[in-house]
């Protein structure tokens, strides 16, 4: 299987998505779009197309972010929708999935950073590709938005500060709000690009503190992940 990552940040980097694909003996190949890489012009060498997270929304705009433009990593997403190809949209990919759905991004009741349980809906406990995540469990999350909800969307996970952790677009379009591919490398990334991180665990009920994420085991949820990809590419 062709797996292609589109990447924002270095700090925002694949992490246990990109290990199983490399165990799997996928053909992977990447867009470090920090770096000035281009994005494919479409996605006919793509089998899996996997759109990682960063700080920025589908609202900014390139002039705010010369790397990042929305509106064609939209384009491609579309392009993969139509091609029917396996799509997997995570934290801001998540909500370029949904944008190319039609749904525009929304903010997420509370903002969430560090390790909070989800728990799966009925429509969850029903998908066989998430059998092995039990009715709640604990994942990571960075993020203050939620992608958008279309009519035929199925919300699959929630937790209690957002109620759309993972949402499924159609059998081969899932959007994960919420993170287990993270590590404890990844996550000491991430907050080295926080700001006023001490008044934020302050003032938000959904912030943990740097000691509780950075002394989190990360394991669990990578094997979660693992069981998920593997049943979700059979």
């Amino acid at each position: 299987m062709r797996v292609h990552f589109v990447i924002h940040e270095a700090f925002e980097a694949p992490g246990a998505y990109y290990d199983w694909a490399i165990k799997r003996g996928h053909e992977v190949s990447l867009t470090k779009l920090y770096q000035g890489e281009k994005l494919p012009v479409d996605s006919s060498k793509i089998d899996l197309l996997i759109v990682m997270g960063g700080p920025q929304s589908p609202r900014t705009t390139v002039e705010e972010c010369p790397h990042f433009d929305a509106q064609a990593e939209i384009a491609l997403i579309k392009d993969a929708i139509a091609h029917d190809k396996r799509i997997i949209g995570v934290c801001l990919g998540a909500q370029l999935l949904g944008e190319a759905y039609g749904a525009p991004v929304e903010h997420s009741p509370e903002k969430e950073i560090g390790n909070f349980p989800i728990s799966l809906t009925q429509a969850g406990k029903t998908d066989k590709r998430l059998t092995y995540f039990g009715k709640t469990v604990t994942v990571g999350h960075w993020h203050g938005d939620m992608p958008g909800m279309t009519e035929g969307a199925q919300i699959l996970a929630a937790s209690q500060a957002c109620p759309r952790q993972i949402t499924k677009y159609s059998d081969k379009h899932y959007a994960f709000q919420c993170h287990l591919e993270f590590s404890k490398d990844m996550v000491q990334d991430l907050l080295a690009q926080e700001v006023d991180y001490d008044e934020q665990v302050a003032t938000h009920p959904y912030i943990q503190t740097k000691q509780e994420i950075l002394t989190y085991d990360y394991s669990q949820m990578n094997h979660l992940l693992e069981q998920f990809l593997d049943a979700y590419t059979k």
